[in-house]
């Protein structure tokens, strides 16, 4: 009977509708910037942060090289909060830059590569490549299958070919001793291929950006077909991202 107790406890954990979702407000999520934000606050933020995610002048939060540490919104919480939005996935770089007085993250719908809504909008299969990841975005894309999201219903889920795959998603830093294997993998994949980068350390190298035990060259003439931040990235994040890009939803 305890085992019944604890199944009924739990809920309901299958999410019928991956477009509905509303994640609790303890998700660390896109971050918030108050206009009103005094310039010595804004220095002293810019100093606080470990990764140089924040800048005084103009005043931003850069998702890309964020760690969701939140050190700025605790020591700060006048000037910057993180809100429960995990629709923080963009194809554009620039859009990852948070700035006062912005709520979304936008998504340059025009700028998606036309093959990939006409070859993937039904089934995407993808080969998920830890670059020097510390397992943990790693755990929260194995996610994305299990009961709770059910993502493969979708026709959307991870291989273990990259010849039997249609892109690759890129976690950790990529460091020099998986440079070459992340280069014979992506070779392997058939074209039109994408390339997913998830997580803060993929998109920006985070804490070892500048560690010379990174090589990052891949990204040198490769440009991300999606961009998705966190650390981890939450298996929302994940799948509100690939449903953008593949154009079965579209950004707010």
């Amino acid at each position: 009977m305890s085992k019944f107790k604890v199944l009924r406890s739990h809920g309901k954990q299958f999410i019928p509708d991956l477009n509905a979702v509303t994640l609790p407000p303890i998700f660390r999520g896109r971050p918030s910037l108050d206009a009103r934000t005094d310039e010595a606050t804004r220095r002293a933020l810019e100093r606080l942060c470990p990764v140089g995610a924040i800048t005084a002048e103009p005043f931003s939060l850069d998702t890309g090289r964020c760690l969701f540490c939140k050190e700025c919104a605790m020591a700060h919480p006048d000037a910057v909060s993180f809100t429960n939005n995990y629709k923080m996935g963009s194809n554009d770089r620039r859009a990852l830059v948070v700035t006062p007085g912005t709520d979304t993250t936008p998504f340059e719908a025009d700028a998606v590569r036309e093959r990939i809504c006409s070859y993937f909008g039904h089934a995407l299969r993808l080969r998920q490549v830890s670059a020097g990841g510390d397992g943990s975005t790693e755990m929260e894309l194995n996610a994305t299958g299990n009961v709770n999201f059910d993502f493969g219903r979708y026709g959307i889920e991870f291989t273990a070919s990259p010849r039997h795959a249609d892109g690759v998603v890129i976690t950790g830093p990529i460091t020099r001793n998986m440079a070459e294997a992340l280069e014979i993998c992506y070779r392997a994949i058939a074209e039109p291929k994408l390339i997913i980068l998830a997580g803060s350390e993929a998109i920006s190298g985070g804490l070892f950006a500048e560690n010379r035990a990174i090589d990052r060259s891949f990204l040198a003439t490769r440009t991300p077909d999606l961009l998705l931040p966190g650390n981890p990235v939450h298996p929302m994040t994940f799948i509100d991202g690939v449903m953008t890009l593949t154009g079965r939803k579209k950004r707010e």
